[in-house]
């Protein structure tokens, strides 16, 4: 028997078959144009589902499950997707629609809990029993993994790691707090703040590098700069890793895990990235003096980590 994972996302949907290896034998895909009736949006995934099986070469009847991992937050009691704002989904009585139409087992998850399930099953996490990931993205995502089982809380919303704050009255944050770990640390933020650096320094290498126009800045922009020999460059990268690092020292403080790996498109900057992260948390973590430490490095599995998690949920 397969397994099959989705990943419901604001522009794409991807549906992808894994074996009992947590390899994707079989995908596909096909635009979320959000916002629309859930109805429709899931009848689209069924589709996926079925032509990632046929892809795969096996039958829908060889499929044991089908986890979908979504936006927002999701009651797994119910089977419902409680809220996600960039589908304009509220309180969407999902694996009833589902299973309208497939008749096969069907879980909800966090989308960054499902990213982490799959880095710590099949990823960057193979072996470690205490697991966290965080992606850099659009926002702070993140999810925490102990021992194969995800940390969800009383509520099922636990592991929400970005909306920690780690600079009280700072920036407001659309969850309606102010200075929010993902207000600083996200490649949004990175976006902003290299936006604001490139205002103030207007013989800035970035400046170059976006063709004189600050709509072109992107998440490589400042480390571009940097590693150009730009100092404005170089300073936004500095006090961005610094953002990155108070926060893992909070999450190794807290949970203090074996591993913590991060994903995103930031995340590709690689050694440049993290090994200043790790200066910083040897430094100022609480159990530097420890024998053991925490290991931080990057996702191994890129976007496939939140289709193999999907696949993986079960509760």
């Amino acid at each position: 028997m397969y397994k099959v994972g989705v990943d419901l996302g604001g522009t794409n949907i991807v549906a992808g078959v894994i074996n009992d290896k947590y390899e994707i034998i079989g995908r596909a895909k096909a635009k979320t144009n959000a916002p629309r009736p859930a109805q429709e949006i899931f009848t689209d995934i069924v589709t996926c589902v079925k032509g990632a099986a046929k892809q795969a070469g096996i039958g829908l009847d060889e499929i044991e499950s089908v986890g979908i991992g979504t936006p927002g937050s999701v009651d797994r009691e119910k089977g419902s997707i409680e809220f996600a704002n960039n589908l304009d989904f509220h309180n969407v009585p999902a694996v009833e629609i589902f299973k309208s139409m497939l008749d096969v087992d069907v879980y909800l998850e966090n989308d960054a809990n499902c990213a982490a399930l799959g880095e710590a099953m099949a990823g960057a996490g193979i072996g470690k029993k205490y697991f966290i990931a965080i992606t850099l993205g659009t926002g702070v995502g993140s999810g925490i993994v102990d021992d194969g089982k995800l940390l969800i809380g009383c509520n099922g919303t636990g592991g929400e790691l970005g909306h920690m704050v780690i600079n009280f009255d700072g920036e407001e944050c659309n969850c309606g707090r102010r200075g929010c770990w993902e207000r600083y640390a996200s490649a949004t933020a990175l976006v902003n703040q290299t936006k604001a650096s490139m205002l103030e320094n207007k013989d800035s290498k970035m400046w170059e590098l976006c063709d004189g126009n600050i709509d072109n800045v992107g998440g490589r922009t400042a480390f571009d700069a940097m590693r150009a020999g730009d100092k404005a460059g170089k300073e936004v990268v500095e006090q961005y890793i610094k953002y990155v690092a108070i926060g893992t020292i909070n999450v190794i403080n807290i949970f203090q895990p074996e591993m913590i790996c991060f994903g995103g498109g930031i995340s590709n900057e690689g050694e440049n990235l993290l090994a200043p992260v790790r200066k910083y948390v040897d430094e100022f973590h609480y159990s530097r003096y420890s024998d053991t430490q925490t290991e931080i490095c990057k996702a191994k599995l890129g976007n496939d980590a939140g289709i193999i998690g999907a696949a993986l949920v079960k509760y």
